[in-house]
């Protein structure tokens, strides 16, 4: 009944080997490092995606880490590519291959960019290996080539390490405007301690630390990260709007900045066995309980709106399906031994009227005109 792992799996496939893991503590942890085997493939020619795993608590700043490390490996190789092109004693069909590097965009939304650049460096290897010179910066250069190709820092973690106990680290890293990413697993509950209520967890769910129903809203991370502008932010849900899912994956590495993809992943935790996952994240969405949306920075800076509504109201009232014997999911249902059937209901059709607010407000931000950007 795990809903995370197709998200992981997407990831791999659009970012392949030069994709970097920073891997919060919990699920995703367990089942990405659970040595001796490995989930994470490699191609025929042995390359791979490298992951890591560090705390709990720590793991957006351990990304950072590794953003700021590639980014200066980065700045190296290309500054020993200017010292060559600056020298005139450099071959010239080398110089044409460091010509051609400097000009490739890595940031198209395809990636061909880095395909050519990967292309590229192999070929200066190749020809700075054949070049008969023991002089310094060639092998300086031919030592740190990989590191043109652009890599993808990734920092994946669950909502408990995102919405709560590593919020103050995720909140400084996103406002930090480096480029770096973000992927939230949203199962709305600690999946990995137990089932512990997170900030994510919605109003009147049944979890540990919320026995009698949670009486907050659920924390709404994106709005909150939609402040500083420059953040590509994104609401998925696969067993919803798989198109735009995949949409949301390929705008976000290709975004040169901060990202945030929060997809919402059914859970055991829930009661949900595999089969019936996918239809009950389009219940969710249907009935507001998770809106898809997308705001993209690189269109506000092409004078276009970037906001961007995935999902729309379906006229599915939440509390019913919450309750629903073929819809409902056991947070909900629970709440009715807890409760009462009339007083469960009352719950929900309050957290209902929140999730109405909120898209609302979506909605308005849908309809807003392209404003110039900050």
């Amino acid at each position: 009944g795990c809903g995370e792992t197709p998200y992981i799996k997407l990831l791999t496939q659009i970012c392949g080997d030069r994709l970097l893991i920073a891997n919060a503590t919990g699920c995703s942890s367990i089942y990405g490092g659970n040595l001796p085997t490995t989930p994470y493939c490699k191609r025929a020619d042995g390359r791979g995606p490298a992951w890591s795993n560090s705390l709990f608590e720590d793991n957006a700043e351990f990304g950072l880490g590794m953003r700021v490390s590639t980014e200066k490996l980065q700045a190296y190789a290309f500054g020993l590519v200017d010292e060559m092109l600056a020298n005139p004693a450099a071959p010239a069909n080398i110089k044409a291959i460091l010509t051609h590097i400097k000009a490739i965009d890595q940031f198209d939304e395809k990636g061909r960019g880095v395909e050519e650049m990967r292309a590229a460096v192999a070929e200066l290897k190749a020809a700075l290996a054949a070049h008969d010179c023991s002089c310094t910066r060639k092998t300086r250069l031919l030592a740190v080539a990989d590191n043109l190709v652009r890599k993808s820092v990734w920092i994946v973690g669950g909502d408990g390490w995102a919405y709560d106990i590593g919020y103050g680290g995720l909140d400084h890293v996103l406002a930090s405007g480096r480029n770096v990413k973000v992927l939230v697993l949203d199962t709305e509950v600690y999946s990995n301690t137990g089932g512990q209520a997170s900030k994510s967890t919605p109003k009147g769910a049944i979890a540990k630390f919320a026995a009698s129903g949670k009486v907050q809203m659920k924390k709404n991370l994106g709005l909150m990260q939609l402040q500083y502008k420059n953040v590509y932010i994104a609401y998925v849900s696969m067993g919803a709007n798989p198109v735009a899912t995949v949409k949301a994956f390929h705008e976000a590495e290709s975004y040169d900045g901060p990202a945030l993809i929060i997809a919402y992943a059914h859970c055991i935790e829930q009661g949900l066995s595999t089969a019936e996952g996918p239809q009950h994240q389009k219940t969710a969405v249907d009935s507001l309980h998770f809106p898809l949306w997308r705001y993209n920075p690189a269109l506000v800076e092409e004078g276009k709106g970037g906001f961007t509504l995935d999902s729309r109201d379906a006229g599915l009232s939440f509390a019913a399906a919450a309750l629903s014997k073929t819809t409902g999911e056991n947070r909900f249902r629970q709440l009715v031994k807890v409760a009462g059937e009339e007083k469960a209901k009352e719950i929900l059709e309050r957290t209902e009227e929140g999730f109405k607010s909120n898209y609302r407000l979506l909605q308005e931000l849908a309809a807003l005109p392209p404003s110039p950007a900050d």
